[in-house]
């Protein structure tokens, strides 16, 4: 059968399926796991923003509140002047607005100048002022609706009576921005990621999915007949691997399809020979009824030999056939294997003299015992290795045959003087319909049937080309321990 090749179509191929369900999911955890960093990254940088502008007021607070101890031994009055003045003279004021609060947490002084009476109940104002130390807020300005962080510390007299507390407010509107910048640019790697991402599974499944399928519609092909048939392999990976299996798959099924189709045609023919030998001699014993007694006890004979070779070859297929449905079995007993290969080797001698062809059998002293083995079904194995000697080797007139015992294992050796086995074919003459370059008659399972057996009985069978010409076929069946 001519080889294909069947052409790349990637660029053709719809692809959805697996690829479809993994990009979505792959995709979506990617996405998961960007929106996770993102949210975790800009909550990061949002709290080192904070407690970087938390840590910068509390250090204000605590060098300020050191320089008004001076003052907090005097009056109120000069207290409340000397707060007045460092509000109004404030460096920071652009950025930072300095607050002075009563202990009734109403607003005295700002940095900011005029302000509204107020008073300023937030948690850190309150904390400050009950527990006298430093504390700080985070939250929403209720007068101006803007985000702030406060810092505020108490300012207490030299005899331990409250005076107000010190509290610096700074917006959180330039890290509020600085926070959402950050986010966006983390977003944008996120993005590209993703895209990346999405380019680069598109990539791993065109490298995937595109020989897969050219695989599938190469695989669909050999099913629907089309034996024989080659995938063009361009990767030295598992996918690589996959599309030689599938070649060489396809190369053993055009092949085992060759062969069948050889075994029915030659099967026809070997069924057809002996059918008309028997329909032409039946004919003719039925057409002349005065049919010289000789001639009719050649034709009867005739008739009679083909009917044998016809049934030979029917329980030949048949246990062919039990053998690959799996109801080929054994019947074991202890036998006396050599006897019953000597009765053997005797009764088809007989035979192969009848053709010109002496069956020498060499008698050994060993010790063969008893094995437990079918002895029908060794029987055929040896009937049918001593027939194929005599149809492939029998132009060489003569055929040896003995049975030894070598350490745990008996050996019979069957030999014919023929032209032997072509050494390309030695591996392939035990297969199933295989008949190489013979032209002798039979069906291709003979042999295939005797391995078998003698597998099943744990021995070997081989065949191999003798020294000085013809083929030498050696059986091993082991002698259990006991013995």
């Amino acid at each position: 059968m001519k080889k294909e090749v069947w052409p790349a179509e990637a660029h053709t191929r719809r692809r959805d399926g697996i690829q479809q369900r993994w990009r979505w999911n792959i995709m979506s955890l990617v996405a998961l796991i960007i929106i996770v960093v993102v949210v975790a990254f800009s909550a990061i940088t949002a709290v080192s923003y904070y407690s970087s502008m938390r840590s910068g007021l509390e250090t204000k607070a605590a060098t300020t509140s050191s320089f008004l101890d001076s003052y907090l031994g005097l009056n109120y009055d000069e207290y409340y002047n000397t707060c007045m003045r460092l509000a109004e003279t404030f460096a920071d004021k652009n950025t930072i607005e300095l607050q002075f609060i009563d202990e009734n947490s109403q607003l005295i002084a700002s940095s900011y100048g005029t302000f509204p009476v107020e008073t300023i109940d937030t948690s850190d104002v309150v904390s400050a002022l009950r527990t006298q130390e430093m504390s700080s807020f985070t939250g929403v300005n209720h007068a101006t609706g803007e985000r702030i962080i406060a810092v505020c510390t108490p300012m207490v007299y030299t005899d331990g009576r409250m005076v107000g507390c010190l509290r610096f407010v700074t917006s959180t509107k330039l890290a509020d921005r600085r926070i959402v910048v950050t986010a966006l640019l983390t977003l944008l790697l996120g993005l590209a990621v993703l895209i990346l991402v999405y380019v680069s599974s598109n990539y791993y499944f065109r490298s995937i999915l595109v020989p897969v399928s050219e695989i599938t519609e190469t695989a669909k092909r050999i099913a629907g007949g089309s034996y024989g048939i080659q995938i063009q392999k361009k990767y030295d990976d598992e996918i690589g691997e996959l599309a030689d299996t599938i070649n060489d798959m396809s190369n053993k099924i055009g092949q085992a399809e060759k062969m069948q189709t050889d075994f029915v045609s030659s099967v026809s023919h070997e069924l057809r020979t002996p059918l008309t030998a028997i329909t032409g001699w039946g004919e003719t014993l039925l057409a002349d009824e005065e049919m010289d007694p000789a001639e009719v006890k050649r034709g009867i004979s005739i008739i009679l030999r083909e009917s044998r070779r016809l049934t030979s070859m029917v329980e030949e297929l048949l246990e062919f056939t039990r053998m690959q449905d799996g109801r080929f079995t054994l019947n074991v007993r202890e036998c006396d294997i050599r006897a019953d290969f000597e009765d053997t080797v005797f009764m088809y001698g007989s035979r192969l003299a009848q053709e010109g062809i002496a069956l020498e059998y060499e008698e050994s002293d060993d010790d063969i015992p008893e094995i437990p083995c079918d002895p029908e079904r060794m029987r055929q194995v040896f009937l049918n290795i001593l027939d194929n000697a005599g149809k492939h080797g029998g132009d060489g007139k003569r055929i040896d045959a003995s049975m030894h015992r070598e350490g745990n294992n008996v050996v019979v050796r069957i030999r014919d003087y023929g032209h032997g086995i072509p050494p390309d074919e030695l591996a392939h003459v035990k297969k199933k319909f295989y008949k190489g370059s013979s032209k002798a008659r039979g069906s291709g399972i003979g042999l295939a049937v005797c391995d078998e057996i003698v597998t099943m009985h744990g021995g070997t069978l081989t065949l191999e080309n003798a020294v000085g010409g013809g083929t030498l076929v050696t059986i091993s069946l082991p002698i259990p321990e006991e013995e």
